[in-house]
């Protein structure tokens, strides 16, 4: 990877944000947003809100999305800061100018790109490659959302996306310039180490008592026990509320008449078409050409119904069904363009169409099949609506309860029992504890930053008092209190002098390298002498040869005016390096291969600062005010310090 692109790291992580954030972070709250009051706001963008609510569930949806990219390695603390929640405000003015400037472009995606993104999605299509609809709806329903929502989201998406393609292809890398850094990355250097090892000298080092002593005490941090804490909490989330609430049969039918047509399939059809092209910009004999050739196909199938997918195997100009014989598979209203669609919902089953224009060309269409709208039995989802109804009442349980909770834990502070009779909830406990959040805890609701602040402050163990209620992630409010405390210690002198010697041994013994190393490096500058040095071995960039990374990088910005050329390294407590300088070669064969990608990468770094700049452009025309603190988070919301 080049220097250049590593240097350039915050704009990488602005790119990746930009994509990240679903685009329902503006536009799905957008009409929730503009009925706030404008103390709710954090930005303005051409005239629209961004409220603290469509910030946060931003942040949410963001922290949710890489925890299931990072699994048990994904730390919330990286999101859970002040230059964290910026960046997000950031993406969301960003995403937001960009679609106002589609808007202004009167940009659109025709339905037929659409329903090619969805059938490209893995894992919807059937072993017999026919797209499977009820996963699809499955799928979605798991995220919350419609086939008619995402479609809706996901149209508005590719419309920034031809924005963000038309904006980046305008950069490119002048060859001459890739070419250079890549000749820099393929310049081997032929070199010799010379190594002065601490090991070596160990035996050379005279260590005193009053050493021993002095070290123990100027690094007495490493030789301490840190506070611990035995600790009760309990946590207030909509799981335990779940848990609580008992949903009958007749709520469930309620529920099921009440959103009948949740649970209705509409009709859905079944057509295979054969398609010939035709150019927007066509002329009208090429026009008429196509048209010709479409109306022969039109005979061929109408008198050999039977041979229409042979036929539009071998005709058909649409790449997405030609393979299948032109089937389309099941689609309902909405999926297809407008003329398609109204002659397939006008067809009987086996009916052939006539040619049917649309922008893509001249389409001959088969109905193949026609599926019923219907309805899905009760006993069908009554899991499904049992779940949704505990889901809704845990919700609104958890805004009730909430105030509740964090009142009791501050009013009867001196113990926990209170709020957990109060409201049904178990106290919980925990040892070891201590002010860092652990690794091999990162999902425990008490291993949270906030609330180990709270745990550890003089209110809480000096007055063993209750901590306040705080929020360690959406709809979860933890409260806890110290049990026992046990504050830091220190390791006597004399349980540790064996470890103190052996650190103290190995400081000196890495100052007597360096200092033998510096002297031999002086003596060579001044009478140049290869004796003593390691074999000849060629590096670059690229290929390390097992020399450590600071030697490498040593070495090859090293000026080699004049061979050879030395330079030293001093690894801190580990040694001291030379490195002999023989030889600076360009190789006569290079990896075509690895340049062509290093051009490329360069290329994709300067499309991303086009692309930002352009970003800055738009901020500037669509008037972006920040207001109210911005992202700045609310004092007084819960879990706040």
């Amino acid at each position: 990877m080049f220097d250049f692109i590593r240097s350039h790291r915050r704009l990488m992580q602005f790119i990746l944000l930009l994509f990240i954030i679903p685009s329902f972070a503006f536009f799905g709250l957008e009409s929730y947003t503009n009925s706030r009051g404008s103390e709710n706001v954090v930005a303005k963008v051409a005239g629209q809100n961004i409220t603290k609510e469509e910030l946060d569930a931003a942040q949410r949806e963001q922290m949710d999305r890489f925890r299931q990219m990072f699994g048990p390695q994904f730390d919330p603390k990286m999101f859970d800061t002040p230059e964290a929640r910026q960046n997000v405000l950031d993406t969301l003015i960003a995403r937001r100018v960009i679609a106002a400037e589609a808007a202004n472009k009167n940009l659109t995606v025709p339905d037929q790109v659409l329903q090619q993104n969805i059938l490209s999605i893995p894992g919807l299509t059937t072993p017999e490659g026919k797209f499977d609809g009820e996963q699809y709806k499955s799928l979605l329903a798991m995220q919350g959302m419609t086939p008619a929502s995402y479609e809706a989201r996901l149209r508005q998406d590719l419309a920034l996306q031809q924005i963000n393609d038309a904006i980046q292809s305008t950069a490119f890398a002048p060859k001459t310039v890739a070419s250079k850094l890549s000749d820099l990355n393929d310049q081997q250097r032929e070199i010799q180490e010379m190594l002065f090892k601490p090991t070596d000298y160990a035996s050379k080092v005279k260590v005193t008592d009053e050493m021993l002593k002095e070290y123990y005490e100027k690094n007495a941090s490493q030789f301490q026990i840190p506070e611990q804490a035995r600790i009760e909490y309990v946590v207030l989330d909509s799981a335990a509320l779940a848990s609580q609430i008992t949903v009958s049969d007749a709520d469930v039918k309620s529920y099921y008449d009440q959103n009948t047509k949740r649970y209705t399939v509409d009709e859905q059809r079944r057509a295979s078409h054969i398609l010939l092209t035709v150019k927007k910009d066509a002329s009208d004999a090429d026009k008429a050409a196509v048209k010709a050739k479409a109306e022969k196909l039109l005979e061929q199938v109408k008198k050999n119904p039977a041979e229409f997918a042979k036929i539009a195997k071998e005709n058909s100009q649409d790449p997405g069904s030609a393979e299948r014989g032109g089937d389309l598979d099941f689609f309902g209203k909405g999926m297809m363009v407008k003329p398609f669609e109204d002659t397939v919902f006008q067809m009987k089953k086996g009916d052939i169409s006539g040619l049917v224009q649309s922008d893509f060309g001249f389409h001959i269409i088969q109905l193949t099949d026609v599926k019923a709208a219907s309805v899905q039995p009760l006993e069908e989802v009554k899991g499904e609506i049992a779940a949704e109804i505990k889901k809704q009442l845990a919700a609104k349980k958890y805004t009730e309860s909430a105030e509740t909770f964090s009142n009791m834990v501050y009013e009867q502070s001196e113990s926990l029992k209170p709020v957990a009779d109060k409201l049904s909830l178990k106290i919980e406990t925990a040892s070891g504890i201590t002010r860092s959040p652990a690794p091999n805890a990162a999902n425990a609701p008490y291993n949270n930053p906030k609330f180990l602040s709270s745990l550890f402050s003089d209110e809480t163990l000096k007055n063993k008092r209750n901590t306040e209620a705080v929020e360690v992630a959406p709809n979860t409010l933890v409260a806890g209190r110290v049990v026992e405390y046990k504050p830091v210690t220190k390791r006597p002198f004399e349980e540790v002098q064996a470890v103190v010697r052996e650190r103290v041994t190995s400081i000196e013994a890495a100052k007597l390298a360096e200092q033998e190393g510096k002297a031999k490096l002086a003596e060579v500058k001044a009478k140049p002498d290869a004796a003593g040095f390691s074999a000849p071995k060629v590096v670059s960039r690229t290929k390390a040869e097992g020399i450590p990374g600071p030697a490498l990088a040593a070495v090859m910005k090293a000026d080699t005016g004049k061979l050879p050329a030395y330079v030293g390294v001093d690894f801190p407590n580990q040694g001291y390096g030379i490195y002999r300088i023989n030889k600076v070669t360009q190789p006569a064969n290079t990896d075509t291969g690895r340049r062509q990608a290093e051009q490329q990468q360069l290329a994709n770094a300067l499309a991303q600062q086009e692309m930002l700049a352009y970003v800055e452009s738009l901020k500037a025309k669509a008037k972006v005010e920040v207001v109210n603190g911005g992202a700045k988070k609310d004092a007084n919301q819960p879990g706040n310090e």
